[in-house]
């Protein structure tokens, strides 16, 4: 079974969002991102962990070391339904290709429809093709 797909089922079993999921570039680190409605405690994290840990010995993945965390304050938007979910957050957002040779756009988050993110920025409403999106993440305010 592929790796992310094992993770991924292994986090929802135990009731949470798999967010993301980064190895290290010889795959001897795995940092794995956990969410929930009520937000991740480290119990949560030891959880999953411990239930990894488990799954891992079965399948025979060979690692060094897991790290299971939140996505932060500032967590990373993946999903289609992370842009309908944070609707109302401000967000940061890089696009692949340039919009009048810009990449980096900032704004409150107003949903996705039709596979088409919009965001209202300080000049005015935008839309973008969900495919066109490189990376977005959330703006924690302090």
């Amino acid at each position: 079974m592929e790796l992310l797909k094992l993770i991924e089922q292994t986090a929802e079993g135990l009731g949470y969002e798999l967010v993301d999921f980064e190895t290290s570039p010889r795959g001897r680190l795995m940092r794995v991102f956990i969410d929930s409605p009520n937000g991740i405690t480290v119990d949560d994290c030891a959880t999953v962990s411990n239930q990894l840990t488990r799954i891992f010995e079965v399948e025979n993945v060979d690692y060094d070391r897991l790290e299971v965390s939140s996505p932060g304050l500032d967590r990373p938007l993946r999903k289609p339904a992370d842009f309908e979910r944070f609707a109302g957050q401000e967000v940061q957002v890089r696009i692949r290709m340039p919009i009048a040779n810009q990449r980096n756009f900032a704004g409150v988050l107003q949903g996705l429809k039709d596979n088409v993110v919009t965001l209202e920025t300080e000049k005015g409403s935008m839309e973008i093709p969900f495919e066109e999106i490189e990376k977005a993440r959330l703006v924690p305010r302090f």
